[in-house]
């Protein structure tokens, strides 16, 4: 339950965090120039509106289809938005955002996923253009006359619900809530997904809003700190919480203190109690910020005050929470003994794996030394996969030589699989494939944080005493898969669907495989991307399409500006079709070049294709 609930808020604040940055530009034109502002200024305050109404939501809306659906469900996301915001024009439409772009991105994943193998050759770029405009129409129609009405109700329900805590002085106790949630690493989905929201709405109508302070207040959680600097008992402690008081309190990183917490949770109390002390002060002086804090740093805090008192109030009750927060803390840290801040900070790592979608095993404090076979999984088992498996087998070898590393399809993950490695969009089908693993989802195969969560994790542990066979060290028989007619150096695309159909057209050339296999590159890759991180993405058919394949094959394309995958630039392009493991040496020497500076630079800026000949095959 706990997991279901830490991965839905972190689903709704990724929705919000790549946009801070408008929500904050938005904050400072609205603090600076509206009538009441800084600097008073009608002409660009004329932004404030606009930004809220329109840019925000679709921004939102944009983030939200895309971790659904990808590109394509970005720009249905951002179509459909526009009916709920025309719908409901009285009303910034953040909630119905947060509703509209997964529910666009959903769509267009499902038809995408029902076209695939269907779709009549040549017809692919009509269909997907068409698929994007039409169901995108139908949504913002349905957010017209339905969804728009329905949020803007919604909202007018959560705004009365609001003033009538206000009103009678009960906001102060949403802190009991707030902060052993942040603890559960939702302090983004609280602030971002519902007081965001509603903050916004205030701020329109009065200039500023409450909400935008009951999350991002550093004042507890450095009275927490201040209380371990003074008062621990154990060294490590006391000597790491200085650093940690200077992390959470000008660089707005929260999650730093919560560590100190988990080692007493009873602790708990004290940023509870100091931050309904804090909002309660607010509450009677009727102090607002203009725009969200984010980070919540002292900074971000105070640069979203009001005109007038607004700076000293705001900064008095920092002060206020942080002092009894800390008056709290000292007695239960002076009582505590010499609990460990590393096994806090161990417990803390486990938790925010587990948001993240790296479960650890819950009965004991290290999985590491339980894990046997990691498997790294893509839908055909045949590139992206493949090139992850070998890159993190040589990353792990030396310190866990007994953990088998080895690739395959979703569908096929082997039964003594201990961990699997997959996209997030493959999660599902490696679930049911592999029920008995660890899942760990990822973004790219090459370079993703929760590699590097999985690489301490399994390292963490000493390797076993009788080493396991070294993984997928399979040495085929020696065939020439990469030959000079498949190098091609110099070229440009536009978009990644030209980079795939080159590199399609080239494996089909050369007789690698039937030209079927060309469409199956393009329905793989909006599966999932094929771009693997550092400049290198590896196209290759779905896994319907491995009877297409007349006999292994690789090409490489070098762009030197570089092909949009997303919002990465591939400069090498690897089109690759594979029977059986045949071109695991080959992908085993890109990985290898990976790890050389000067032969990636080789590569990259090759003007004769026998240079990148010598260096991969």
């Amino acid at each position: 339950m706990k997991n279901a609930v830490q991965r839905f808020g972190k689903f709704l604040s990724a929705m919000v965090m790549p946009n801070i940055g408008a929500f904050i530009a938005w904050g400072f034109i609205t603090a600076l120039f509206i009538a009441t502002g800084w600097i008073p200024n009608e002409r660009l305050a004329g932004m404030v509106s606009p930004m809220l109404n329109y840019l925000l939501p679709v921004l939102v809306a944009y983030s939200g289809g895309r971790l659904v659906g990808g590109d394509r469900g970005g720009i249905m996301g951002a179509i459909a938005v526009l009916g709920v915001v025309v719908g409901a024009p009285d009303y910034p439409m953040l909630m119905g955002a947060m509703i509209m772009g997964p529910v666009a991105g959903l769509i267009i994943k499902k038809f995408d996923q029902a076209m695939e193998g269907n779709m009549p050759a040549g017809f692919e770029m009509l269909i997907n253009n068409f698929s994007v405009g039409i169901f995108g129409m139908i949504l913002a129609i349905i957010g017209f006359y339905l969804i728009g009405p329905f949020m803007a109700g919604i909202l007018v329900v959560l705004t009365a619900g609001v003033d009538v805590l206000v009103n009678h002085g009960l906001l102060p106790l949403a802190a009991i809530f707030i902060e052993p949630a942040k603890v559960l690493f939702l302090n983004n989905a609280i602030n971002h997904g519902i007081f965001t929201p509603i903050a916004t709405l205030q701020a329109q109508e009065a200039g500023k809003s409450i909400m935008y302070m009951l999350e991002a207040n550093p004042g507890p959680g450095l009275g927490v700190l201040l209380a371990y600097w003074a008062f621990s008992k154990d060294k490590v402690t006391k000597s790491s919480a200085p650093g940690a008081v200077i992390i959470h309190f000008l660089g707005g990183i929260h999650e730093i203190y919560f560590p100190y917490i988990l080692m007493n949770p009873v602790i708990i109390i004290a940023p509870i109690v100091g931050n309904i002390a804090a909002i309660f002060f607010y509450t009677i002086t009727g102090t607002g910020l203009v725009g969200p804090a984010s980070p919540g740093s002292i900074i971000a805090f105070l640069s979203m005050t009001t005109k007038g008192t607004g700076t000293v109030m705001t900064l008095l009750g920092v002060v206020i929470a942080a002092g009894i927060s800390f008056l709290i803390a000292s007695p239960i840290v002076k009582m505590s003994g010499n609990k460990s801040l590393e096994e806090a900070q161990a417990k803390k790592d486990a938790m925010k794996a587990e948001s993240k979608g790296i479960a650890v095993d819950p009965g004991v404090k290290k999985a590491s030394d339980k894990v046997a076979k990691i498997v790294f999984a893509c839908d055909a088992g045949m590139g992206s996969s493949a090139m992850g498996a070998t890159k993190f087998r040589n990353r792990i070898k030396a310190a866990r030589p007994d953990i088998t590393v080895i690739n395959t399809s979703v569908d096929n993950i082997p039964a003594d699989c201990d961990i699997a490695v997959v996209q997030g969009i493959l999660a599902d089908r490696a679930r049911k494939s592999a029920p008995q693993a660890q899942l760990v989802t990822i973004g790219n195969f090459l370079a993703d944080p929760a590699l590097d969560e999985l690489y301490n994790q399994v390292t963490a542990a000493p390797a076993a005493e009788t080493a396991a066979p070294a993984a997928a060290e399979v040495k085929a028989e020696k065939k020439t898969l990469l030959v000079k007619e498949g190098v091609k150096l110099g070229q440009k695309a536009a978009t990644k669907e030209e980079a795939i159909q080159a590199a399609g057209e080239l494996l089909y050339s050369l007789g690698y495989v039937e030209k079927s296999y060309i469409a199956a590159m393009q329905e793989r890759e909006k599966l999932a991307t094929t771009y693997m991180g550092m400049g290198i993405a590896i196209p290759h058919g779905t896994s319907q399409a491995k009877g297409t394949v007349k006999k292994s094959g690789i090409v490489v394309l070098q762009y030197p500006d570089g092909v949009p995958f997303g919002d990465e630039k591939a400069n090498l392009v690897f089109g690759i079709a594979g029977v059986g493991d045949e071109h695991l040496d080959i992908l085993s020497n890109i990985c290898g070049a990976l790890e050389d500076e000067d032969v990636m630079n080789d590569l990259l800026t090759a003007k004769d294709a026998g240079v990148v000949l010598k260096h991969l095959q």
